[in-house]
């Protein structure tokens, strides 16, 4: 059983990409500059955000941080998108997720330019994504995908099962899957909360996906020996064995499943950090306008 290290291999990712900034920067090009709009005080979001903030630092890159309390307008938050928009210091937006129920998250996403787009959720870059066209790929689907090309696990001809439907991993995961390169060419099942018998498909699975948001949804028994698991899942649980009086979990019960494994991503330290990273990657992409 190999672990899947997400964590090693973003921070190679991160050495690649200070690398290839610092050429730039010496051939007299600017650093690449990722603006992240946040809203409202989330511990969860302001974690993931300082993440993103250190990670440009690390790298070379210049960040911009836009706070907004929870009682931004909606009208606020979109001229706000669209001033980053025209402004051409700035290579990629993100806007942190979730958003105050009273503004409509895909208006928030449409309004965003898809050539800023480095998270890959506009519906532009989403399209070009299954058309297989050159796009800044979703950050998770486009880490795992990484993971699973630096640690040469074969997926050709594979089975793979995908479980949850989101259209930030599972489904964009379903069509990155079955695409005809590497890692690519597998039969993909995507299963949600409406699919009956679903054990039964999962232990079919030579490849399986787990992005449901259930802790240890996942055992021994809905696995077969040899699987590659890869847990996309993290929740924060009370636990009395940590200093912090908490610990995170995935969507798959580890300690029993891994025997199962030739690959296992661990949580955390699996699919996390590689999120961050292909966000950097998608983000100099831009300033190198290598798509758009």
């Amino acid at each position: 059983m190999i672990i899947l290290e997400g964590k090693k291999t973003a921070n190679d990712i991160k050495g690649e990409i200070a690398i290839e900034v610092a050429a730039l920067v010496n051939a007299g090009g600017k650093k690449p500059h990722l603006a992240a709009i946040l809203v409202g005080v989330d511990g969860a979001s302001e974690t993931y955000v300082s993440a993103k903030v250190k990670a440009c630092e690390k790298v070379g890159f210049d960040s911009t941080l836009v706070r907004f309390n929870n009682e931004v307008t909606e009208e606020e938050l979109l001229t706000e998108i669209d001033k980053i928009n025209n402004n051409d210091a700035i290579d990629g937006l993100i806007v942190q997720l979730p958003l105050p129920k009273h503004i409509n998250e895909m208006k928030v996403t449409e309004m965003i330019s898809p050539t800023k787009d480095v998270d890959g959720f506009h519906p532009v870059n989403i399209g070009r994504m299954a058309l297989n066209l050159p796009t800044y790929l979703p950050a998770t689907p486009a880490g795992i995908l990484e993971l699973l090309e630096r640690y040469q696990v074969e997926t050709s001809g594979k089975h793979c099962v995908v479980i949850g439907r989101s259209h930030i991993v599972g489904s964009p995961m379903s069509i990155l899957m079955a695409r005809n390169t590497n890692p690519g060419n597998c039969t993909v099942t995507l299963t949600h909360s409406r699919t009956q018998n679903l054990k039964e498909i999962t232990k079919t699975a030579d490849i399986l996906i787990v992005a449901l948001g259930k802790v240890e949804f996942v055992t021994a028994d809905m696995v077969k020996k040899g699987v590659c698991i890869i847990d996309v899942g993290i929740t924060r649980v009370k636990s009395d064995k940590t200093k912090s009086g908490w610990k995170l979990l995935g969507d798959v019960d580890f300690g029993s499943v891994k025997k199962m494994c030739s690959f296992i991503t661990p949580v955390p330290g699996g699919v996390g950090p590689m999120t961050i990273a292909m966000l950097l990657k998608n983000t100099l992409m831009s300033a190198k306008r290598v798509i758009y």
